[in-house]
């Protein structure tokens, strides 16, 4: 898999200081964005499923999106972080498709990085350290939303402050070998890149040359679900960030998404969202109008 820095277009969602004293033991967190941590002063763990990692001073760290883990914080703890989510609907999902070291060392250099990020970004803080209060979908959409209303510098500035933080990680990674069947890989691959179509079942695996029946069968055994269904949930995910990204008419994004049938593109939405679009659009401005206004008076870090 070549890695193309030109199709690799991360979003900061949320960045910030964190001070915890004993406060910081959340249980099987699973977010659809990396954390990205360093470590000022202080101890604390994160429980992985096979194993514990001990975050320690002058050290960043990596979390990968969808990975359930848990914290566990007994003294004070002071850290930079950084959530970084990508388009699911991108060509390369660069986060997802390689395997990165959970620790690196790390110094001033990055220290100031982190800090620079965040004196960019100051709306961008968490109001809470508890997960359940910003990790999910609407919070989400608000924050893809308050990403978009940036200035240009400040966008530029912050992509490429990503990128220096991202990129010593990458010097040790490797490829992700999650799916095992190349024609699963080719099929995931094509229904990235033609995800506005209007993609059928019968044509992915018309492009894979093989039968219907046996492409839903191999499909479900690589990823546990049909391939019918994650087209539907990938065009929804694409149609969700299209809501809170631009101002075109809900009957245009369903197009847009692959849905030629409005009424059961709106059925569709609701079931997975559990929000007709238009309700989706209006949570997902209003909270970011909410969210947005920074008061700088404010004494208390924003937590994580």
């Amino acid at each position: 898999m070549e890695f193309n820095i030109d199709n690799f277009h991360p979003f900061v969602l949320n960045v910030g200081l964190a001070l915890h004293n004993a406060d910081w033991n959340w249980k099987n967190v699973s977010s659809p964005f990396a954390r990205l941590y360093y470590v000022i002063e202080g101890t604390a763990k994160v429980i992985l499923p096979d194993h514990t990692v001990q975050l320690r001073e002058g050290h960043m760290y990596f979390i990968p999106a969808f990975t359930t883990h848990s914290y566990e914080c007994t003294s004070s703890f002071a850290h930079y972080y950084a959530h970084i989510y990508e388009d699911p609907q991108a060509k390369s999902l660069f986060l997802e498709d390689w395997i990165l070291p959970e620790e690196i060392p790390a110094g001033s250099l990055e220290r100031s990085i982190f800090q620079e990020l965040y004196s960019l970004n100051p709306t961008m803080k968490l109001s809470k350290s508890d997960p359940t209060t910003y990790d999910n979908s609407s919070t989400l959409a608000s924050n893809l939303l308050k990403n978009k209303q940036r200035p240009l510098y400040n966008k530029m500035i912050s992509r490429g402050i990503v990128y220096q933080l991202l990129a010593p990680f990458f010097r040790t990674a490797h490829i992700k070998s999650v799916v095992t069947d190349d024609r699963i890989r080719k099929a995931i691959t094509y229904i990235r890149n033609h995800i506005s179509d209007d993609l059928c079942v019968d044509k992915v695996a018309e492009t894979l040359c093989v039968s219907k029946n046996y492409f839903i069968r191999i499909f479900k055994k690589e990823t546990g679900t049909t391939p019918a269904n994650f087209i539907i949930q990938r065009k929804i995910e694409k149609a969700q960030l299209l809501l809170v990204t631009n101002d075109l008419p809900v009957k245009q994004t369903s197009y847009l998404v692959g849905f030629e049938d409005f009424s059961y593109f709106n059925r569709v939405f609701k079931k997975i969202t559990g929000m007709t679009p238009n309700e989706y659009r209006k949570e997902a401005k209003s909270q970011s109008a909410t969210d947005g206004k920074y008061k700088p008076h404010e004494k208390n870090p924003n937590l994580e």
